[in-house]
């Protein structure tokens, strides 16, 4: 299974990093294996570049726009696609400050509406070293968008 976790990145961030994801990905990777001595500087750092998500709303929000799928289901605080047709299995918890996407395939039928709720997300996994800015990815693969 692969997790990947989604920030809301700030805007003066994006342009600084859009043309470099790389930098922001060693950035935030550095911030997730930081030692427990510098939990205090990782914290501001972290501070520093995201944005806080509205939880509450964007839980809402998706569960009106997918409640009535039928691969779509919630349990708890996690949204979960099952689509045997797409050969799809995608949970997604959301938290204040990130969301955790665990997915079987390459792709997630949340991709696209998280990017029509929230602008600026970016997308990675630490221990595959994979990441992108979500509005880049979905324009370079339209062709996973049915």
């Amino acid at each position: 299974m692969k997790v990947y976790y989604i920030f809301k990145i700030k805007n003066e961030f994006v342009s600084l990093y859009k043309d470099t994801p790389s930098v922001l990905y060693n950035i935030l990777k550095n911030i997730y294996y930081m030692d427990k001595d510098s939990v205090e500087y990782g914290y501001n750092l972290f501070n520093q570049l995201i944005q806080t998500i509205d939880k509450i709303q964007l839980d809402r929000d998706i569960y009106i726009y997918m409640h009535q799928d039928i691969p779509y289901i919630k349990k708890k605080d996690i949204h979960i696609i099952h689509n045997l047709y797409k050969n799809e299995i995608s949970k997604l918890r959301i938290n204040n400050f990130y969301m955790k996407l665990e997915l079987e395939q390459d792709f997630s039928s949340f991709y696209p509406y998280l990017e029509s709720k929230e602008k600026n997300l970016f997308v990675c996994n630490f221990h595959r070293t994979d990441f992108f800015f979500l509005e880049d990815y979905l324009e370079n693969n339209l062709w996973n968008i049915e």
